[in-house]
């Protein structure tokens, strides 16, 4: 059976998915994405599928519907100081974040977050970014692009049924984005 486009973006979800929990590297993910876009039939989406988690062939499932939010961004900026959000703070919808050379941390573990979608564009010149997510929580950084830095993810890509999605897309000139869960010493306490 013919596949469509969304079939191809579900399979490929599903390898970006992989590569954030550690199953499959990013060589590994070039090679099987780029069979899963040359793909015509469903069969041909098994071979680059088939070791990992899950139906091969499941890629007809549509991933739950999440609205993008609307309305203006909070704009946040910095040049060359630093830029910290954490504690008890109010999350809105859409967050607008620009630095010129100053370090950034949004620490979203302990804030109220409301939204299911939480935004988050970044215009960030030679200063890293850290974005650290509730444990449940899911984000999206396909929309990040970096000049000469680095961007890394070290959660689920795929939005969950009841947690929040965070949706982070933008540039980096020279600097860094990491989105992580928060660091805990001791787990039982």
């Amino acid at each position: 059976m013919r596949i469509s486009d969304a079939d191809r973006e579900r399979a490929a979800q599903r390898l970006h998915q992989a590569l954030s929990e550690g199953r499959i590297t990013v060589a590994e993910l070039e090679e099987r994405i780029a069979v899963v876009y040359a793909a015509r039939y469903a069969a041909e989406l098994m071979p680059p599928l088939a070791d990992l988690p899950g139906n091969p062939l499941d890629v007809t499932v549509p991933a739950p519907a999440l609205s993008t939010p609307a309305g203006p961004p909070v704009v946040l900026r910095t040049g060359m100081g630093s830029l910290r959000r954490s504690g008890n703070w109010q999350v809105p919808a859409r967050l607008r974040v620009q630095s010129g050379m100053g370090s950034v941390v949004l620490d979203f573990c302990d804030a109220q977050i409301v939204h299911p979608v939480v935004e988050i564009e970044f215009e960030l010149g030679a200063g890293s970014a850290r974005v650290l997510v509730p444990d449940n929580a899911s984000a999206d950084i396909d929309g990040l692009v970096a000049g000469m830095g680095t961007v890394k993810s070290k959660v689920p890509s795929a939005p969950s049924r009841g947690a929040t999605h965070f949706r982070i897309y933008g540039r980096t000139t020279m600097g860094s984005v990491i989105v992580r869960r928060r660091y805990r010493m001791f787990k039982n306490l």
